[in-house]
């Protein structure tokens, strides 16, 4: 049993849920923070029937990014700090600023507490959103080295993930007084859900299933399982190698939204019959998201390629990504179970 106790801020996301998981079965004592106590029942449910584990290995405690309170506590005898939890697609504040705002002043906090407490390492999930953002379509895929451009109109969440992990950066160079740090770039994130919840990264493969997206926006990018996101997080919080450095989580080479869709109809046959089969042409969904519907909020990723490379991560981490057709189908195998992902005929059935 190892004695080192880890904070996973925002327990109850996608990400920091498996994050919690895979350090349970490393042997790790975890302590999570929520941003409401009523989430904590429903959290321990999900993570004891995913694996065996000492109740007493999990805290599960109340902070809010918005808030100083309660993160003296959070990080009090942690000697890691995985800061997974940012605001999302699924809680937009009210603005840009606000969302902005909410994103860096967020890790700043974690950071200054993390910092006061003697921490050795946070390991900052950020995003692929940091990276590739706000440039022409490119031929090469991208890395570590780029980051994007913020001053050309990018959509507010990847803008705040940008500004988040520039001032992180920022405070560890000016503040950080020894604290290491280290952040992620997750691509676009598939994989099996903990419970009933329904992440936002995954409503892609919901409409597809649901027969909601009667034809794909013309895009691509590249696309990384949840539990090999947790692993890398993982491997950048104890690696010597990892410290001061960004990695991306990429499972691969970029693939189309309709080549996703290719790959459910054939991995679930009949459960998938309502992805789509056909691409819509860049100048019809160019129009199309001038008027609205699910088509506006794409507008920045229409006719774009997001290829992203994990060479480096896998050349100094050692870490591999599982096939990324195996991942389609299991994140709508695991919709389909929790009734997530069914048309209302099906269901009523």
């Amino acid at each position: 049993m190892r004695t080192d106790k880890v904070l996973v801020t925002g327990g109850s996301g996608f990400i920091a849920g498996w994050c919690v998981l895979a350090l349970l079965e490393a042997g790790y004592d975890v302590r999570t923070t929520v941003r409401r106590l009523d989430r904590a029942t429903a959290l321990r449910a999900q993570l004891h029937a995913a694996t065996d584990f000492e109740d007493a290995r999990l805290s599960v405690v109340q902070a809010d990014l918005q808030s100083d309170d309660g993160w003296a506590d959070a990080v009090a005898g942690c000697e890691y700090v995985l800061h997974v939890a940012s605001p999302t697609l699924r809680s937009t504040p009210e603005s840009e600023e606000s969302m902005v705002s909410a994103a860096r002043d967020g890790v700043l906090r974690v950071l200054r507490a993390a910092r006061d407490a003697g921490v050795r390492r946070v390991v900052l999930t950020s995003a692929f959103g940091a990276i590739g953002y706000g440039y022409p379509r490119r031929p090469t895929p991208f890395t570590e080295a780029d980051w994007s451009n913020v001053d050309a109109g990018i959509p507010p969440y990847q803008k705040s993930k940008t500004l988040a992990e520039r001032a992180a950066w920022q405070f560890i160079e000016e503040q950080g007084n020894g604290l290491e740090l280290a952040a992620v770039h997750p691509t676009a994130v598939l994989g099996p859900v903990l419970g009933p919840d329904d992440p936002p990264s995954l409503r892609t493969i919901r409409a597809m299933l649901e027969g909601a997206l009667p034809a794909c926006p013309p895009f691509a990018t590249s696309w990384v399982d949840v539990r090999d996101v947790a692993d890398l997080h993982l491997r950048a919080m104890t690696d010597p190698a990892a410290a001061g450095e960004r990695w991306l989580a990429s499972a691969g080479p970029s693939l189309r939204i309709v080549e996703v869709a290719r790959i459910l109809r054939s991995r679930l046959g009949d459960r998938a019959a309502q992805a789509p089969s056909r691409e819509l042409p860049l100048p019809l969904a160019r129009v199309l998201a001038r008027f609205g519907g699910p088509l506006r909020a794409l507008r920045p990723q229409l006719g774009q390629d997001f290829n992203a490379t994990s060479a480096k991560a896998e050349r100094l981490l050692g870490w591999r990504s599982r096939p990324i057709e195996d991942t389609i189908a299991e994140t709508a195998e695991s919709l389909l179970s929790h009734g997530i992902g069914q048309d209302s005929s099906t269901t009523a059935a």
